[in-house]
């Protein structure tokens, strides 16, 4: 059978290209090798019977605020797809039993940042009246390819409207650590860790050149647009994504591997399955999937391609993560404040050292002494996802080493993830119990995901990295994931990559599908 274009992997981006295309008259085809679609998007009952949980991504506000989102929101809507608002979005909590959040209320955000330090409110006010001239320029750089004319656009506009010197002041934002970009606005210790702890979800410790546009963007985003979940579980995005593709004629294949991708003449031409079933592509192969597994084992190796081969296997994973899931028969009761349990998202990172020695930890192939905590808190925001009365909780542990050849903390001696999965997991209770008393108590049911058994779950996560590559600055931007091909070519013709390990990089919006989509399709 033969097909326009072919997705290899039914992750967002792969779907999100696939629904474009379909959408302007190509005859598409996505073939996932798991039994469900989403990558590390996916919705189950891993504890508890009617206990939903998102498996890996739970915040949806990268996907919501999508240029994809924005074009096929009617048909996505019509389809089931449904978003949450969470109007206490995230906060951290600090060891002396205070926290600090961000809330969609700007009074609130900035009456607690206040009691703490009044000029820093100050400052809050001036960074967010500054975010909403700067953000159309910010996203639409990262909504455009790279390198491109719309990028240039994007520059060009920037300088035109801001002049000179916004745009050096982004570009060194953009090279600057957390630590440092903080320091230079604000006074106040908490506050900078509650906003540097989303460089933890990427790679960056505070001391990590590359690493303040996260926080930065993460901070003011969610006060100005708010954090959304989605209805029922991420998944729903998944499943209208591909209602909207079936609509539009096109196909989803699930449980169905592609054990190869066929060349001829230096291009791509169609997919060799498991079962030895082939498919044709005349125009695209889009391969949704990790590079070292695309060049590693979907393609036959080429002498001429070495080079490029090279590098491919030296793209640096990210840290790795290990995902707790529990049924909870109540929500946690946080020292800090009653309050804490109406926020999406809690970290509990309570420093800026913890956060540099749990990176250096990892780093180094030590299981962190005190992992950095994102704990969720889905049914506060969205009870349909849990029996009535009682709750989920999502704890995403961030920073791990895929490997490891001891523990910080002189504990644990056991050496593969397999073996001590369930002992670390105990620490990562205790730490949470530190903060909310009693909340074992609480626990109904638990599943744990170490970072071997996320890879596993998905292949792309090499490692546990939920990232599929590191975002230090030498692998993002131009040179994600290959200096050269940061535009979603690859050397070999039409064959492209979409997903994670390609511009712009981690997160729900699935804009590299949708760039990739757009250009093809053109």
């Amino acid at each position: 059978m033969s097909y326009d274009a072919i997705i290899v992997g039914a992750g967002h981006n792969g779907l999100a290209a696939a629904v474009h295309l379909a959408a302007k008259g190509w005859k598409v085809a996505v073939i996932e090798g798991n039994a469900e679609p989403g990558g590390a998007v996916k919705t189950r009952e891993v504890t508890l019977p009617g206990f939903r949980h998102d498996l890996c991504a739970m915040n949806l506000s990268m996907f919501a605020g999508s240029a994809f989102f924005a074009q096929y929101k009617n048909e996505l809507s019509a389809e089931g797809l449904g978003f949450v608002p969470a109007a206490d979005c995230f906060a951290s909590v600090f060891r002396d039993n205070t926290y600090l959040g961000v809330s969609t209320d700007l009074e609130k955000t900035t009456g607690a940042i206040a009691d703490i330090s009044p000029q820093d409110a100050a400052a809050w006010r001036n960074m967010l009246s500054q975010f909403g001239a700067d953000a159309p320029h910010i996203f639409g750089l990262l909504g455009s390819p790279m390198p491109s004319m719309a990028a240039a656009k994007v520059v060009w506009k920037a300088w035109r409207e801001k002049g000179t010197g916004w745009v050096y002041d982004t570009a060194r934002m953009l090279f600057a650590s957390p630590r440092d970009f903080l320091d230079a606005r604000f006074q106040n210790i908490k506050l900078k860790t509650m906003m540097a702890a989303w460089g933890l979800h990427l790679d960056f410790a505070p001391d990590v050149a590359g690493g303040a546009l996260f926080p930065y963007l993460e901070s003011m985003a969610n006060q100005a647009f708010g954090m959304v979940i989605g209805k029922g579980g991420a998944d729903t995005i998944i499943n209208a994504m591909a209602a909207v593709l079936k609509s539009k004629g096109g196909e989803l294949m699930l449980g169905t591997r592609v054990d190869k991708i066929v060349t001829a003449g230096g291009k791509a031409t169609g997919v060799v399955l498991a079962d030895g079933r082939r498919y044709d592509a005349k125009r695209a192969v889009i391969a949704n999937v990790h590079p070292q597994i695309l060049f590693g084992k979907l393609l036959d190796r080429d002498p001429s391609r070495q080079e490029f081969d090279g590098k491919v296997s030296r793209f640096r994973a990210g840290p790795g993560t290990m995902m707790i899931h529990l049924a909870l028969s109540g929500l946690p009761d946080w020292t800090a404040g009653k309050a804490l349990q109406n926020f999406a998202y809690v970290h509990i990172a309570p420093d800026l050292e913890m956060m540099s020695r749990v990176y250096a930890e990892a780093m180094g192939g030590l299981l962190p002494a005190e992992p950095a905590l994102v704990v969720g808190q889905p049914t506060a925001i969205d009870p349909s996802r849990a029996p009535a009365g009682q709750h989920a909780l999502w704890i995403q542990v961030r920073v791990l080493p895929a490997e490891f050849r001891g523990d910080a903390a002189g504990e644990i001696t056991g050496t593969s993830w397999d073996a001590i999965k369930d002992t670390y997991a105990e620490r990562v209770l205790d730490i949470l119990e530190r903060y909310a008393p009693g909340v074992r108590g609480k626990i109904l049911g638990r599943s744990v995901f170490s970072p071997v058994d996320l890879e596993r779950e998905n292949p792309n996560l090499v490692g546990g990295d939920n990232l599929s590559g590191s975002h230090h600055l030498d692998q993002n931007f131009l040179f994600r994931p290959v200096a050269g091909y940061s535009r979603y070519r690859t050397p070999v013709g039409s064959l492209f990559m979409c997903g994670a390990s390609t511009w712009p990089g981690a997160g729900t919006g699935a804009g590299s599908g949708f760039m990739l989509g757009k250009m093809l399709a053109k």
